[in-house]
């Protein structure tokens, strides 16, 4: 076997792992999900899931850091930085709420754990001024500009973090308004009054 393919056959276990844990963590919940019925799901072996992560605990920890990733990726690639605060705010608002509209499971995930226990300090910090920087950056300017105001940078980003998961929860429970413009752009201005100087 070469080292090309071993390092796939790694890489897909792990991927199996992380997204047969996806799903039972979304349907049946942390506690109520076993690490034996992660790799069942995952067609590995226990001792393969604990040679990829120790615990559930870091399963759940990486799992919130890779959709953090993609989300940010996804959203930064579909945005033009126009150096308008708030178009540029909102632009990145827009593809926030349509990367959870289109990936149903994932912002599920958000939904369930995004605030809870489960997710450790370290990982909600590397989230948040890590992955995320580009938001940090945002808000910064926009203080330097006197448009955002000018509140503690880390209440900021955990108030912006509330008021995007009270939105994709709106739109999970409405999803033929996911594509109404009025309520797409209230959604935004509601987000948009919370933060501005």
């Amino acid at each position: 076997m070469t080292i090309e393919h071993a390092t796939k056959k790694h890489t897909d276990k792990k991927n199996a792992i992380l997204a047969s844990a996806l799903a039972l963590f979304v349907s049946q919940g942390f506690h109520a999900t076993s690490t034996a019925s992660i790799a069942k799901a995952a067609g590995v072996a226990t001792g393969t899931l604990f040679h990829h992560f120790p615990s559930k605990d870091s399963i759940i920890n990486h799992l919130f850091l890779n959709i953090k990733q993609e989300f940010a990726d996804t959203i930064i690639s579909n945005s033009q930085v126009t150096g308008d605060i708030e178009l540029d705010a909102n632009t990145l608002w827009q593809n926030a709420i349509d990367w959870a509209i289109s990936q149903p499971l994932k912002q599920k995930f958000f939904l369930q754990f995004s605030l809870s226990a489960e997710i450790n300090t370290a990982t909600r910090q590397q989230a948040m001024t890590g992955i995320l920087r580009f938001i940090v950056e945002l808000i910064e300017k926009g203080q330097q500009q006197n448009i955002v105001a000018h509140y503690p940078i880390d209440l900021l980003l955990e108030n912006c973090h509330g008021q995007y998961l009270a939105a994709i929860r709106f739109f999970t429970d409405h999803p033929e308004l996911g594509q109404d413009t009025s309520h797409r752009h209230a959604s935004f201005q509601l987000f948009w009054k919370a933060i501005k100087a």
